[in-house]
């Protein structure tokens, strides 16, 4: 069972509402008082406007690499889901604490913290660096600027445990993502006459056919990766708008697309495969009828996936912290692909909670996986402190 000041740290952590429009500062300033009353300095690394922050802090030696433990502050919305509870209120109802975020992902940031005298009181070998960031549930935004500051310490941490809810399973892999929105460019006319128009609603027709055809194509042919749920790239359109009345020839269409990529597939290939069938399949017909017609595909978003071999050092230390002989790969996106490709920092996911819970109404986290994550916390305990003294008989 989690003592009374892990349970009080996630309650104080989720009564925040750090809901990504949101500013994160309050939740930010806590953990800085915190940490402050416990003699340790951290750093905040602001965004453009300064209304959000990451926040990093190193326990012990700031000379030596250690061992970095990661979480995201915000959490996604509540609007419109029917919540049995208030959301931003803890409640303990049976094995089960419920509130947005105890799942995904405050209760690991919660036991980070509660650890902090403790790491303390026995004295650090290897020093432990805490990293919380913000934005990450609208495309891990915030990490990108920590990831930015950790890349000017004279010391890097030498590896990273991100604490996304995977029931406490060793996560070695997750899929890459980019994101893009795209711009078909028609030209009007009357419908009456469509073929002295360009119809931009059809040409994203077209190209959206194609993505499919592309999806469907990687379903057969791979690469595979079985560890995957889903075991293979996707490609998926999720918006599309356009056109203004049905007897005018559309001039605009937009609509934003996205693949999830496994470790084995090339993203620049994907785009460019998107990008050639645009360019040579579409727009010469498009420029037939009007010169100034065409499609713009701007990336959004690109989060590098994960994708870690079982006998790299940072998977072995995460195992036996988990005391766990497996290890899986997850379909959904987190910053350890970030840390891990742009910082240089060996990362493994792995944190109390399930993903199922996550997002959902009455989100909740069942009180075993904290159980299981304060085992995993003492043994990183005696790996990283100095042995404990045994009383002398």
């Amino acid at each position: 069972m989690p003592d009374k000041q892990t349970l009080d740290l996630i309650e104080k952590l989720i009564s925040f509402d750090t809901t990504s429009r949101f500013s994160n500062l309050e939740l930010i300033r806590f953990i800085e008082d915190y940490l402050s009353g416990h003699g340790i300095e951290s750093t905040r690394v602001l965004n453009e406007d300064g209304a959000k922050a990451n926040l990093y802090a190193t326990l012990g030696d700031p000379t030596q690499s250690g061992i970095m433990l990661s979480g995201h502050t915000d959490v996604v919305p509540v609007d419109g889901q029917d919540w049995d509870t208030d959301p931003f209120t803890l409640v303990t109802k049976g094995d089960k604490l419920y509130g947005r975020g105890t799942s995904d992902m405050k209760s690991f940031i919660a036991l980070a913290l509660a650890y902090v005298p403790k790491f303390l009181a026995r004295g650090l070998d290897i020093p432990i660096h805490l990293a919380f960031s913000y934005d990450e549930e609208i495309g891990c935004i915030g990490v990108r600027r920590m990831i930015d500051m950790i890349n000017t310490l004279p010391v890097k941490p030498r590896m990273a445990i991100v604490g996304e809810p995977t029931s406490m399973g060793v996560i070695v892999g997750h899929k890459g993502k980019r994101s893009y929105k795209a711009h078909v460019r028609g030209f009007e006319a009357h419908s009456s006459l469509a073929p002295q128009g360009v119809n931009a609603i059809e040409y994203a027709a077209e190209l959206i056919a194609h993505l499919k055809s592309m999806a469907r194509r990687i379903q057969t042919n791979g690469p595979h990766d079985e560890l995957y749920d889903v075991s293979h790239t996707t490609v998926h359109t999720g918006v599309i708008q356009g056109g203004t009345a049905l007897n005018i020839v559309p001039k605009d269409c937009h609509f934003d697309f996205e693949f999830r990529y496994v470790g084995d597939d090339d993203p620049d290939g994907i785009e460019a495969e998107i990008r050639e069938f645009a360019a040579q399949s579409l727009e010469p017909h498009m420029r037939k009828i009007n010169r100034n017609a065409g499609i713009d595909i701007t990336c959004v978003n690109d989060m590098p996936g994960l994708n870690l071999n079982a006998d790299e050092e940072v998977v072995t230390f995460v195992k036996a912290l988990a005391g766990k002989n497996d290890h899986a790969k997850v379909a959904f996106g987190t910053e350890a692909g970030l840390f891990h490709s742009r910082a240089g920092v060996p990362t493994v996911v792995c944190g109390p909670g399930s993903i199922e819970q996550a997002h959902k109404p009455n989100e909740f986290i069942e009180l075993s996986q904290l159980d299981e994550a304060v085992i995993f916390m003492d043994r990183l305990l005696d790996k990283v402190c100095k042995p404990q003294l045994r009383p002398s008989r």
